[in-house]
């Protein structure tokens, strides 16, 4: 057999873009650091046969190899090792390492790309990225450039800024999207996508409104504050209204404030929606329970001061017949109590929270509009909340902390 003819320098060539279908073929990676940790994430997710080869890895890479994601040879590189080999991936900070595994690939000819040397390699990593099914790959020769343009690219097709709408194949149904607590950069990437998608969009009153001005003209946008039919129906008529555009062979997005299941009943939505055969896409959303105090400086837990924190929902009052909380065994819990949708009731509920056994000197925070330009951040105590939320005239929506990790940051937000 005749030696191979070396490669061609790369200088002035333009590479041929490819993707190579992997799935059940040798892979061969040599090196297990930090480029290996980059790379071998998207090879794994192609199904490729992987083999490692490395006396030693980073931790992440090892935690690949435990989960038997990838075959480790903990050993050094030797020559034989690219038999039967598809694609190799030198990764090694070595230099004569590198050199000697590029010439085994050429003789074998197995398209091997190099971290330390592209012009050494017969192929060239791109910058990739994926959206709903789409691979982007990006090859400039400059990987910042590369990088750069690939996230540009991703960015617009999943924010709904770069779209070709007409060759959208999303069919009929609803998704339930949680829009997260109102800054409208704190919805989930996907629950932005589907926006952009969406043939109707029915909104609660507490969704990021600025989300509904990126929306197309075409794009029927129902405000689910106004539908008709009293309190106790408008679930009735929104989940009505959800269907029947459904079943019109519109594309409909219930778009929530914070989580479509924490108090939002997506989950009667839902129900209704599988009961009249419609099919539900639920996009989890950032909840305001955990946001909005983490906006405002508090988290919700703190290494050593407390190991849990509860959501309650303060709609109705302790002594409500409706209500459902067990206040008396909140009140003797030592971690953080979160309260939404509780503003008008906060008097009712610290009475309660006191008389059973919390501390009236327990800090709050009351945090109104959080995440938003109108966030505003009102500290009190147990004892006197009721008394500074009427002063300062808190107005819903808001969510009131109780805990002692409301002071927890406190000096670092004031410096």
């Amino acid at each position: 057999m005749t030696a191979p003819t070396p490669h061609p320098s790369t200088e002035g060539r333009t590479p041929y873009p490819v993707g190579l279908l992997l799935a059940g073929r040798r892979v061969v990676v040599v090196g297990g650091g930090h480029v290996a940790q980059r790379r071998l994430p998207a090879l794994i997710a192609s199904g490729a046969e992987l083999h490692l080869i490395s006396p030693a890895t980073t931790p992440a890479v090892q935690a690949m190899a435990d989960a038997g994601e990838v075959t480790w040879h903990a050993r050094p590189y030797e020559d034989g090792d690219l038999a039967g080999a598809w694609y190799a991936l030198v990764a090694t900070d070595d230099p004569a390492v590198n050199a000697a595994v590029s010439a085994e690939a050429e003789r074998e000819r197995v398209f091997c790309s190099r971290s330390d040397d592209a012009s050494a390699a017969s192929a060239w990593t791109p910058a990739s990225g994926r959206d709903a099914g789409a691979t982007v790959a990006v090859l400039t020769g400059d990987p910042r450039h590369s990088a750069a343009l690939r996230d540009a690219i991703v960015d617009g097709l999943r924010d709904g800024s770069l779209a070709a709408r007409q060759y959208r194949s999303r069919g009929a149904g609803v998704a339930l999207v949680g829009g997260g607590p109102g800054d409208p950069d704190l919805i989930t990437v996907r629950g932005r996508r589907l926006l952009a998608d969406a043939d109707v969009v029915v909104a609660d009153r507490l969704a990021p409104r600025e989300l509904l001005a990126e929306l197309p003209e075409h794009v029927e946008v129902i405000d689910a504050s106004k539908i008709p039919y009293g309190r106790f129906m408008a679930q009735e008529a929104i989940n009505r209204t959800l269907i029947e555009h459904a079943k019109a062979g519109k594309f409909v997005v219930r778009l929530k404030g914070g989580d479509p299941y924490v108090f939002g009943r997506g989950g009667e939505e839902l129900l209704a929606c599988a009961e009249a055969g419609i099919p539900v896409t639920v996009v989890p959303g950032i909840s305001s329970s955990i946001s909005v105090p983490a906006a405002a400086g508090v988290p919700v837990t703190h290494r050593g001061l407390t190991h849990e924190f509860t959501v309650i929902s303060g709609h109705v009052g302790p002594d409500d017949e409706r209500s459902l909380t067990n206040w008396d065994a909140a009140a003797r819990m030592s971690g953080t109590l979160v309260l939404l949708m509780a503003v008008d009731k906060i008097g009712a509920i610290a009475a309660r929270l006191v008389a059973a056994g919390r501390s009236a000197d327990t800090p709050v925070a009351i945090v109104q509009e959080g995440t938003t330009a109108a966030q505003r951040r009102v500290d009190a105590i147990l004892g006197t909340v009721a008394a500074v939320v009427e002063a300062e005239g808190v107005k819903p929506p808001a969510v009131i902390v109780i805990g002692e990790v409301v002071d927890v940051l406190a000096a670092a937000f004031r410096k």
